[in-house]
């Protein structure tokens, strides 16, 4: 059986996310591009309403949505793959609540994304600093979740097509 291709995933910083305010279908198009190597993790126009309906997203600014929706609505997408609404609503307030700056907390969530993605693929060892807080720990495990999902996924995918 020939093996899982490699995934590469490249999320956009913080700064790099757009500045002018995007409507719901841009946004979903936008974030689902980014995300389109993990697969599974998909936002609809339902998904992003129902996320500001329940207060886990900043309601838009006349029907714009901004870096710091972009931002979190990034994070949801990945998360709501592995937790259940409640643990969803505790980590995007640990996010939003970080003891960083948003950018700085986004940008973090971004590394450790890729670097789960990249070890989940390539089979090397993620190298860790040793001294993190409780929330660093959470969404390190997170994000090897999420990539270990989206790697078994593919197993199962290629596998399903022989």
């Amino acid at each position: 059986m020939e093996q899982a291709r490699e995934l590469v995933l490249q999320m956009p910083r913080y700064a790099e996310l757009p500045t002018m305010g995007l409507y719901l279908e841009q946004v979903t198009a936008y974030l689902n591009e980014r995300l389109a190597p993990l697969e599974d993790v998909r936002l609809t126009s339902a998904m992003v309403s129902n996320y500001v309906k329940h207060h886990l997203v900043e309601r838009p600014v006349k029907k714009l949505y901004g870096q710091e929706q972009l931002a979190d609505l990034a994070f949801i997408a990945v998360a709501k793959n592995i937790l259940p609404l409640a643990d969803l609503r505790v980590a995007v307030q640990i996010q939003q609540n970080s003891r960083f700056n948003r950018s700085d907390a986004y940008d973090y969530f971004c590394q450790e994304l890729e670097a789960a993605v990249q070890a989940a693929f390539t089979g090397q060892v993620l190298s860790s600093p040793t001294v993190r807080t409780d929330q660093q720990k959470m969404l390190h495990h997170l994000a090897l979740a999420v990539a270990y999902k989206a790697s078994v996924d593919r197993f199962f995918a290629a596998t399903c097509d022989l």
